[in-house]
C-alpha cells in the first residue's frame, strides 16, 4: 500500500457494526490518495490491523473521527502512543468536529499524554458543521465533510482526487445532506447497518446511492453474521449500479 500502483486506494481494516467477531473488527478503514495517508476512525488496535494489510503505520499523515462512539474512537489512544513508541516525529493531522476533537484530546489528557518525552506533534483541526467543510486541499487532494443524521453529531466525507470521487456515510440516516455529499461519486461506501434510530438498511444505503447519482455502492459496518447475497440483493432493488459488501483487509483500486 506505500508504493502507490493507483491514483486511489482504500482498504478496509475492519467492517463490522458495534460488535465485531473474530472474522471482522469494528469499521475504519485506509485511504492512499496523491501525498495522503489518511486513516478513517481508529479502533481496537490499529497497528496490528495496518501491519497485516501491509501498510506501515508510520506513513500515515491524518486521521479522521467521524463521531465519539468507542466503535470508531477507542483505538485513537493506543494508536498515538504506538506510532510515539515506534520513532515517529512527523506531525500527525487530526479531523473530526469541534465536540468530537475536543473529547479525543481529553481523552489522551487522561493518560497525561503531555508529559510522554519526546512526543511528536499532534494537530488537532476542529471542523464546522456546514456541509462540504474542507479538511484537506492539497497536492490536488481535496476533503470534505458534511454532518449526517447520526444519535450524536457525525460526518460523511468526500474525497476527490483528478477524476476520481469516494464518500464514505460513517453512521448515518438516510438524509439529503448524504446526496448531496455523495452526488455523482465513482464509489460510495455507506453503512448497512440495518434500518433503526441513526442508521440505514441495505436498502436506505441503495436508495441513497440511487438518488446520487452513484457509480458503486459498497456496503460496510454491517452485521457480521448477515448472509452477504442476502444483504447485496436486498440492495440491489433499488440501485441500478454495481453493489458489493466491503470484507476486513480488502482493498478496492481506482
Amino acid at each position: 500500500m506505500t508504493k502507490k500502483l493507483h491514483r486511489v486506494e482504500i482498504c478496509f481494516l475492519g467492517t463490522a457494526k458495534a460488535v465485531p467477531d473474530k472474522h471482522h473488527e469494528n469499521t475504519h478503514f485506509f485511504i492512499q490518495v496523491g501525498d495522503r495517508n489518511i486513516l478513517v476512525d481508529c479502533v481496537g488496535n490499529p497497528i496490528v490491523r495496518l501491519e497485516q494489510a501491509g501498510i506501515d503505520p508510520l506513513s500515515i499523515t491524518d486521521v479522521i473521527l467521524t463521531h465519539f462512539h468507542p466503535d470508531h474512537v477507542s483505538g485513537f489512544p493506543l494508536l498515538l502512543m504506538d506510532l510515539w513508541l515506534m520513532g515517529r516525529e512527523a506531525p500527525l493531522n487530526v479531523f473530526g468536529l469541534e465536540d468530537v476533537v475536543n473529547r479525543a484530546e481529553k481523552m489522551m489528557g487522561l493518560y497525561d499524554w503531555h508529559d510522554w518525552r519526546n512526543f511528536y506533534p499532534v494537530l488537532f483541526h476542529p471542523l464546522p458543521s456546514n456541509e462540504k467543510a474542507i479538511l484537506i486541499d492539497s497536492e490536488g487532494v481535496m476533503v470534505q465533510a458534511s454532518s449526517l443524521c447520526h444519535m450524536i453529531p457525525s460526518i460523511g466525507i468526500r474525497v476527490t482526487y483528478q477524476d476520481i470521487a469516494i464518500a464514505y456515510s460513517s453512521d448515518t440516516a438516510p438524509c439529503e445532506a448524504l446526496v448531496r455529499l455523495a452526488e455523482g461519486v465513482d464509489l460510495l461506501i455507506h453503512e448497512a447497518s440495518g434500518e433503526g434510530s441513526g442508521h440505514s438498511s441495505p436498502e436506505q444505503a441503495a436508495q441513497i446511492a440511487e438518488e446520487a447519482g452513484v457509480k458503486k455502492l459498497v456496503m460496510i459496518h454491517y452485521p457480521p453474521s448477515i448472509d452477504h447475497n442476502e444483504w447485496v440483493g436486498k440492495a440491489q432493488k433499488f440501485f441500478s449500479g454495481e453493489v458489493s459488501i466491503a470484507k476486513d483487509l480488502e482493498t478496492i483500486s481506482l
